[in-house]
């Protein structure tokens, strides 16, 4: 064990050049993978918030309202909601069915416009009563609408993925590119810690030759170059955990989580996930290249 810290330990100060490359580039490269997965964490916070309140409305037909199925803009009558209500209780991705009544909306209207000078332009006989859907899986809605579009009654059917998903089609193609980024980033990480290991074996490699003739093992060998690559690797991410618990409590929880108190902000749960997994990828991304570049170039 002696023989094995001292070798490592000449190898860092031999090398303490490469060694800094090393840990900046998994620095780097770790904090983007860490921001990655918060930024993954938080798209999921956002999209099972607002999913898990979608309804899909089904307007019903007004007089003198034409569209939809509405006939020469005549009112549903009190058969066709029974017919449309027992229609969307019977599809299997539905949860539940709330019916919104001409007063009820009205009231709700009322009460969102109270300052507002479209307050007075809808009537309660002019407003539209409702079916409020609640579907058991949000993100399978197309069914629902297209059946309660073809619904006798009808004049209207709403749901919030129209303006949803773009967004989230958006904030996905943001979470990826930051996974391309930093998976980019660490395989050249990688590249460089194979790349400083074998220039540190090369460099020995007529002590290692003696040690091989004198009947070393194998693993005796490659323990010192292992540490080495691993020691440097987890100095990059102890830097980047550090600069992750700061950008997510600087920028997030004290200044977007306070100013935004609409949006399910990440906190200190999904800081410790990302941490964590920036920590195994640390220790897979420094021994696996040491190993394979040092079994390869070295005939131990």
């Amino acid at each position: 064990m002696r023989h094995t810290l001292r070798e490592t330990w000449s190898g860092l100060r031999r090398n303490a050049t490469m060694t800094v490359a090393v840990i900046v580039t998994m620095w780097v490269s770790l904090s983007l993978f860490g921001a990655a997965l918060l930024a993954t964490q938080q798209v999921d916070l956002i999209k099972g918030k607002w999913y898990d309140k979608i309804e899909v409305s089904v307007f019903l037909c007004v007089k003198d309202v034409p569209g939809g199925q509405c006939v020469d803009g005549q009112a549903a009558t009190q058969a066709q909601k029974d017919s449309i209500r027992k229609t969307l209780e019977a599809n299997p991705q539905v949860q539940t069915v709330y019916y919104e009544s001409k007063h009820d909306a009205y009231t709700e209207y009322q009460r969102i416009y109270k300052d507002s000078p479209v307050k007075d332009v809808l009537t309660e006989e002019t407003i539209q009563d409702s079916f409020r859907v609640k579907l058991k899986n949000p993100e399978q809605y197309q069914g629902v609408v297209s059946q309660a579009q073809g619904l006798p009654g009808v004049q209207a059917v709403v749901d919030l993925h129209t303006a949803l998903d773009p967004l989230f089609l958006w904030l996905n193609a943001l979470k990826w590119g930051t996974v391309g980024m930093s998976a980019l980033l660490l395989v050249a990480a990688a590249l460089q810690i194979g790349n400083t290991i074998r220039m540190a074996a090369f460099s020995r490699r007529r002590e290692l030759g003696i040690m091989r003739l004198v009947g070393a093992s194998n693993a005796y060998i490659l323990t010192p170059f292992l540490l080495e690559s691993l020691i440097a690797g987890l100095i990059g991410a102890v830097l980047a955990a550090g600069t992750i618990a700061a950008g997510a409590y600087g920028i997030v929880m004290k200044h977007a989580a306070t100013s935004i108190t609409t949006i399910v902000w990440i906190g200190w749960h999904q800081t410790w996930i990302a941490i964590a997994w920036v920590l195994v990828v640390a220790v897979v991304l420094s021994l696996l290249p040491a190993y394979v570049a040092t079994k390869r170039y070295l005939k131990v």
